[in-house]
């Protein structure tokens, strides 16, 4: 078996894992039952239009709404009005997709319905601070978080605090309306109060808790975020006694298909879980190791063998460079694999962006650091700078997949031979 054809393995068994989390199958079976008055909703994330589109397509009687993709998606939707927010850092579009979201919501009455469709990117899509904090701090504030390496729950615990919107505040301004929340899940553990934010879920945390955020993380706080965390928690609940929330795509079934077409093809498979967390060129050394033990000593699992994980790693950025989470994870774990002529990988974010990036993630092999280092390359200055995507751009190793439509978060897979 070529490395060439290993590569064609790891793409497909990645495809499979994007084209299981679909939500649109997910969506149909779980629509609730009609009102008696209006029928409202908001959708908002990577996979905002999908659902939508579900709902469209198997909604029976009248349907008005909102949906709030990423700018750049495209759409087909007939009832539902689509506007565009920024992503992974806030702007002015989604301060305006907020307000709207909450102009719309606040129209709603006791016999109303309110369909929430979550899916991640929803926290920098629909953002608008609480008064007092100008947009410039709060995402200058989340901009910094962004880059200190916080995990996902850190960042949206910021981000629920000094939000109008987020951990409940949508559902609060509903009010007594019925509320039907369909979350897919890119977060370990599959907290609906973590996906998108929570805004339709009950928040847990409190501004203390983002307060001890902060300061661990030793993230400079302009003085109205300051004031705004050091004064009383509000009111927060959420009005409405009608509530449902379900989780109806997560990362766990698109990694039981895989596992499943893995095994087909003769493939032992060691999956680590998908609620690994942590800066990514470390659990690039983890895999590394236990791949390398894989190698030489076929334990814990024999050869052939595909390593799977799945969660969310974060970057502390300290360079300048175009480096994501997951390419960043695969340039650490190629150099300490040291060009092993047994091992080839993927690592990809399933909504098709790592980083800033339009791009999915990358795939190294054996030969990967050779070739980088012929092009002039010093793949251990590329890592210190964070530029990862331009080390892989490079070498013509980049996944590209455009925009997926879904988020089950990141998605690693490592082919021992």
């Amino acid at each position: 078996m070529h490395v060439k054809d290993d590569r064609v393995i790891l793409r497909g068994l990645f495809e499979a894992a994007v084209e299981t989390a679909n939500p649109a199958k997910a969506v149909a079976r779980n629509l609730p039952e009609r009102p008696k008055g209006r029928t409202v909703v908001i959708g908002v994330g990577k996979a905002a239009v999908a659902m939508a589109k579900a709902v469209e397509d198997n909604w029976q009687g009248p349907l008005e709404g909102l949906v709030i993709a990423p700018h750049g998606y495209a759409h087909d939707l007939k009832k539902l009005k689509l506007i565009h927010g920024s992503h992974p850092v806030p702007d002015e579009t989604s301060l305006a997709a907020a307000e709207q979201a909450l102009a719309l919501a606040s129209t709603l009455g006791p016999d109303d319905l309110l369909i929430a469709l979550i899916s991640g990117g929803a926290s920098a899509l629909m953002s608008k601070p609480v008064p007092g904090i100008s947009i410039a701090e709060k995402f200058g504030l989340v901009k910094a978080v962004l880059k200190c390496g916080a995990n996902i729950a850190e960042l949206n615990c910021v981000r629920k605090q000094i939000s109008a919107v987020k951990g409940g505040r949508l559902a609060r301004a509903a009010g007594l309306a019925r509320i039907h929340t369909l979350a897919l899940s890119d977060v370990p553990g599959d907290d609906p109060a973590i996906i998108g934010s929570g805004p339709t879920v009950p928040d847990p945390t409190r501004k203390a808790d983002a307060r001890a955020i902060l300061e661990r993380y030793r993230v400079p706080v302009p003085p109205a975020i300051k004031d705004w965390l050091d004064s009383p928690d509000e009111d927060r609940s959420i009005l409405s006694q009608n509530t449902e929330t379900r989780v109806i795509v997560s990362p766990h079934e698109s990694f039981r298909i895989v596992r499943q077409q893995a095994e087909a093809m003769g493939l032992n498979v060691l999956y680590l879980g998908d609620r690994i967390e942590g800066e990514a060129r470390d659990i690039a050394k983890m895999h590394a190791a236990i791949a390398l033990e894989i190698a030489d000593r076929n334990a814990p699992a024999r050869k052939p063998c595909l390593l799977l994980s799945g969660g969310e790693t974060a970057v502390t950025v300290k360079g300048n460079g175009r480096g994501g989470r997951n390419v960043e994870f695969l340039l650490a774990l190629a150099m300490s694999l040291a060009g092993d002529p047994r091992i080839t990988a993927l690592a990809a974010d399933t909504d098709g962006i790592d980083g800033m990036e339009p791009i999915a993630g990358a795939l190294i092999g054996p030969d990967s650091l050779a070739r980088a280092r012929a092009l002039g390359l010093d793949p251990a200055s590329v890592l210190e700078n964070n530029d990862a995507h331009s080390l892989f751009e490079s070498l013509g190793d980049q996944l590209v997949t455009g925009p997926t439509h879904t988020n089950v978060n990141d998605f690693r897979a490592i082919l021992i031979r």
